[in-house]
């Protein structure tokens, strides 16, 4: 039953996440870019495509897209 409270604290921190994430986006964008130079410099570009990938999917996750008219 362990895993099953890791679980539930998990999800839990999940969800406080994508909140911040969501009043936030200029600066989880501005985080990820960071993080993201970071490691891709800690690697030396070995992953470069995939840290790219990641990125992106963070900058559409937070982008709040067109405004409704």
């Amino acid at each position: 039953m362990p895993s099953l409270k890791k679980l539930a604290a998990l999800a839990g921190t999940a969800a406080a996440v994508r909140s911040y994430a969501k009043k936030n986006p200029e600066k989880v964008n501005k985080i990820a870019g960071q993080a993201a130079e970071f490691v891709d410099k800690r690697t030396k570009g070995k992953y470069h495509g995939q840290i790219g990938g990641v990125l992106q999917k963070v900058r559409n996750a937070t982008d709040p897209g067109p405004a409704p008219q």
